[in-house]
């Protein structure tokens, strides 16, 4: 090997996002990971969402799919003696149905 065009290698500490470290070898002193083999689900065989955690839940949210809005679901508001009753909000858009 020719000298100096080689970078240097040395001991490097791996973090990883669920609190894990251990030592290698790198050309870099710390490398950040998101996923080792101690929380992979391939290495554990547990189901772990990383990043999409909560996209079915917002979609429904959006589009209130999921819920239906009803008078047992939501507490009746408190009118003050003297008003008018309120025009009745637009209904909400219905999930498609299954074909069978």
């Amino acid at each position: 090997m020719q000298k100096g065009i080689h970078p240097v290698y040395k001991e490097c500490v791996v973090k990883c996002g669920c609190g894990e470290t251990f030592v290698t070898r790198s050309t870099k002193e710390k490398i950040l990971i998101e996923v080792c083999s101690k929380c992979h689900p391939f290495y554990t065989g547990k189901q772990k969402f990383v990043d999409t955690a909560g996209m079915v839940e917002k979609f429904q949210r959006k589009y209130n799919w999921g819920k239906t809005k009803g008078a047992a679901d939501q507490p009746a508001a408190a009118a003050p003696a003297g008003a008018a009753p309120a025009a009745a909000a637009p209904s909400a858009p219905t999930p498609p149905q299954a074909q069978a």
